[in-house]
């Protein structure tokens, strides 16, 4: 450990001088001077910022609504948001993908007619060797609708998938079909993404897949047996 030595002092001779007593008074009285006038300073600049921000609270909110104000004009103006957000809740059948907690529900209304596991995108990032190319496997957020309807779907496999297995990229196009990996149905929601079977019944619950969204046996049938084309699906 460093150490800081004293500075080297001259031999004391006796005891320190000691000031007068009136010049300790003079510099009392000068500190206290300047004590308050800083005092004095902090307080008005203090002031002079709330004075500030109440005069931009004002000018930029302008006076207090009168809904604030009023008890009873405050319940109404609730009573009208909430009549604004109820007509922009979907009517009928519609779907809800939580692709954070891999959670599909089935909505009637405002009633949940059934909640499902599922699997949705990983999030992975694939970049093509040569350049040039990636794919981000997301799944998509937004509004959307069921497209289509297909019982026994193919894969057909994309540029993707040949590049993340090692392979050369097929020039003939049926060496892209792949039966049986998308289970008993398919729904297509657009952009070439699908709620579909799997394969991988053990992974439901945990974002693995490439953008779509798998769905075990029983649930993949009881979606294509009840859920129309024009089905509006939310995911988010």
């Amino acid at each position: 450990m460093a150490t800081v030595s004293a500075p080297d002092l001259p031999p004391s001779s006796g005891p320190l001088p000691v000031a007068p007593r009136a010049t300790a008074w003079v510099v009392a009285r000068t500190a206290l001077i300047v004590f308050l006038v800083l005092l004095g300073l902090a307080l008005a600049g203090f002031t002079a910022l709330l004075g500030a921000g109440y005069y931009l609270s004002r000018s930029t909110s302008g006076p207090a609504p009168a809904a604030f104000e009023n008890p009873d004009s405050l319940r109404a103006e609730n009573l009208k948001i909430g009549k604004k957000i109820e007509k922009l809740r979907p009517k009928g059948l519609f779907l809800v993908v939580d692709t954070g907690k891999n959670r599909l529900t089935v909505h009637d209304g405002g009633r949940v007619v059934r909640e499902v596991v599922v699997s949705c995108g990983s999030g992975g990032v694939l970049e093509d060797p040569k350049g040039g190319r990636s794919w981000v496997f997301d799944t998509p957020r937004g509004e959307r609708q069921i497209k289509s309807k297909v019982k026994h779907p193919t894969w057909i496999k994309p540029d993707w998938a040949f590049i993340e297995e090692g392979e050369a990229i097929p020039k003939n196009s049926n060496d892209r079909a792949e039966e049986g990996v998308m289970g008993d149905y398919a729904l297509g929601i657009g952009n070439g993404y699908f709620l579909h079977g799997t394969l991988y019944t053990r992974l439901l619950g945990r974002n693995v897949t490439h953008g779509c969204v798998r769905i075990g046996d029983a649930d993949l049938e009881y979606l294509y047996k009840n859920v129309p084309l024009g089905t509006k699906v939310y995911l988010f």
